[in-house]
C-alpha cells in the first residue's frame, strides 16, 4: 500500500488553512515531563530567583548528521554564516523555502569537524532528513523522534536525556557538581564538566534569561546525573521545572517557537511536500486565533519578523538567498512582546462567571496556546498591523504576555488592540469550545520582556 504523504492530504483538503484551523489534533503536548512538581508559580519564580532543572530529554527531535559533506550541507540549508561555526560550538540554525520564508528553527551542535547534531522541533527536523535522504551528499544520519505526547503503557526510551540548570545560582550548583570552578565558556561554547563520575559536555546557555548550562548524556545515565543536580543544587534553592511552566520562560526571553512551516505552498516545494508523509507535524498540525485569510502565504514569516534577521548573512549560498536579497531593502516586520491589559484579560475570565450570553474564549494558564501555530490579530484602528502568535503568564512580572510580530512602523509603547477568539464562534478544533470574540488592549514591549523596559513604557497602566 502507498503511503499518504503531506501533498496527498492537501489535496484531499482542498485549502490549507482549513485544514490548519479545523484539525483535530489537540494544543502541543510536552510529553512525558510530570506537569507541575511543586506549583507553576514557584517554579516561574525560581528561574529568576535561585536555579531551576529543565527537563528537555522528551519533547524535541535529534537528528545526527556526519560525513564529508556535512558542513557544505547544513551551511546550505541555513540563513546563517558558517563562517566562524568551529568545533565545540552550538548555532541557532534557521532555515527557510525558496522564497526566503521560515520553516523553522532549531540548536545544531558541530561535535567535531565532519559531525553535527540538531536538536528541536521536527519542522526543521524533518526538513534537514529530506536532503540527507534526497540529496546528493556524502553524509550518513540518524534520527531520534521526540517521545510521544501520550505513551501509555509504550516504554520511552531517547537516545539522550538533556537538562538545562538556569537561573542565579546555576553557577553555583555546577561548581558543587563538579567540585571546583566552572570551565570559563563563553556563550553557545560547548566544553565539559564531571558530574557523578562521568565527562558530560556542556553548552554555556541562558534559556530563561539568567545564566545557565545544558548538559546531555546517554538516556540511560539520565536518572543517576538527575538525582545528583537536585542534591548539589538542595542548598540553593534549585527547582525542578513542570512541563506547564517549562514553555512560559520564552514569554521573557523573547523566542517565538512555533511560527507555521512554510512548507504548505509552492512548486518548489512539492517534492517535499511528497516526502513528508501523512503523519508528519506539518500534516497534523494545527493552527488558530482570530486572524483569518484564504491564503497560507499570508501565515509565512521572514527571518526579520521573528527577529533573526541578524543571522541572515549572504557569505554563502543557501536555499532562499535570491528571494531575501530581494527582500533586504524592503520595510520588514519586527518581533515584540505585548502586554496585554490586566481589566481586558480579567473581563474575559468574568464571562465564565456570567450566565446570561456566550464566554470569551477561554485563556488556559499559565500557557494559553491552543494549537500548534498562533495567529491572533492585532490591530491599530481598522488596520492589520501584526500578529500575537505565543502567550501566557508571567508570575514574575505579574503579567499576561504574548511574543508575536508587527509592522515596522509600530512603536514601543504603542497601544493595540489584539482581537481574542475565533470568528463564527470558533472552529472544529478540539481546544476549542463555542465562545464569542472580545477586543484586548495590548502595549508594545521589546523582547526580551524586563521590568526596567516595563516600567519605561509601561506608565500608569501597570500601576492602575
Amino acid at each position: 500500500m502507498t503511503t499518504r504523504s503531506l501533498e496527498d492530504v492537501l489535496a484531499s483538503a482542498g485549502n490549507p488553512v482549513e485544514m490548519l484551523r479545523n484539525a483535530p489534533i489537540g494544543a502541543y503536548v510536552y510529553p512525558i515531563v510530570a506537569p507541575e512538581f511543586s506549583n507553576w508559580r514557584d517554579e516561574q519564580r525560581a528561574w529568576r530567583e535561585t536555579a531551576v532543572l529543565f527537563d528537555q530529554s522528551h519533547h524535541m527531535a535529534e537528528l545526527m548528521v556526519e560525513g564529508p559533506d556535512a558542513f557544505e550541507l547544513l551551511s546550505s540549508l541555513a540563513i546563517n554564516s558558517f563562517a566562524d561555526f568551529t568545533t565545540a560550538r552550538a548555532k541557532h540554525f534557521v532555515p527557510c523555502n525558496y522564497d526566503g520564508y521560515v520553516i523553522g528553527d532549531v540548536i545544531l551542535f558541530r561535535l567535531d569537524e565532519d559531525r553535527f547534531n540538531m536538536v528541536g522541533r521536527e519542522p526543521t527536523v524533518n526538513w534537514v532528513h529530506f536532503h540527507c535522504e534526497t540529496g546528493d551528499w556524502d553524509v550518513k544520519f540518524a534520527r531520534d523522534n521526540r517521545s510521544p505526547a501520550r505513551p501509555g503503557d509504550q516504554p520511552v526510551t531517547r537516545r539522550h536525556y538533556r537538562y538545562q540548570i538556569q537561573g542565579p545560582n546555576a553557577l553555583a550548583v555546577i561548581e558543587k557538581l563538579v567540585g571546583g570552578r566552572v570551565p570559563d565558556l563563553k556563550f553557545f561554547h560547548v566544553g565539559s564538566i564531571h558530574i557523578a563520575g562521568r565527562d558530560i559536555p556542556a553548552l554555556r546557555h541562558g534559556m530563561a534569561g539568567e545564566p545557565g548550562f545544558e548538559i546531555w548524556g546517554p538516556y540511560e545515565e539520565g536518572a543517576g546525573v538527575r538525582r545528583a543536580i537536585l542534591e548539589a543544587g538542595e542548598e540553593f534553592g534549585i527547582t525542578p521545572v513542570g512541563a506547564r511552566a517549562y514553555a512560559t520562560n520564552t514569554l521573557e526571553s523573547g523566542w517565538i517557537p512555533s511560527p507555521l512551516p512554510a512548507v504548505y505552498s509552492g512548486d518548489a516545494m512539492k517534492a517535499y511536500r511528497q516526502w513528508l508523509p501523512a503523519t508528519s507535524y506539518e500534516a497534523s498540525g494545527s493552527m488558530g486565533g482570530s486572524f483569518v485569510s484564504d491564503d497560507v502565504e499570508d501565515y509565512y514569516l521572514t527571518p526579520q519578523a521573528l527577529g533573526y534577521g541578524f543571522y541572515l548573512k549572504f557569505d554563502h549560498d543557501f536555499i532562499g538567498r535570491d528571494a531575501l536579497e530581494q527582500m533586504a531593502d524592503q520595510p520588514q516586520r519586527k518581533k515584540v512582546t505585548f502586554e496585554w491589559n490586566p481589566d481586558d484579560v480579567v473581563k474575559v475570565f468574568r464571562s465564565l462567571f456570567e450566565p446570561e450570553g456566550q464566554n470569551y474564549k477561554y485563556i488556559d494558564l499559565p500557557l494559553s496556546n491552543y494549537t500548534s501555530a498562533t495567529y491572533d490579530a492585532v490591530m491599530r484602528g481598522d488596520d492589520l498591523v501584526g500578529f500575537s502568535m505565543f502567550s501566557g503568564y508571567t508570575f514574575n512580572e505579574r503579567a499576561f504576555l504574548s511574543l508575536g510580530t508587527v509592522d515596522p512602523d509600530v512603536q514601543l509603547g504603542d497601544e493595540l488592540v489584539l482581537i481574542w477568539g475565533e470568528e463564527g464562534g470558533g472552529t472544529a478544533k478540539t481546544t476549542v469550545e463555542r465562545h464569542r470574540q472580545t477586543e484586548i488592549r495590548v502595549r508594545v514591549a521589546p523582547t526580551p520582556f524586563s521590568s526596567d523596559a516595563r516600567e519605561s513604557y509601561g506608565g500608569s497602566w501597570r500601576r492602575s
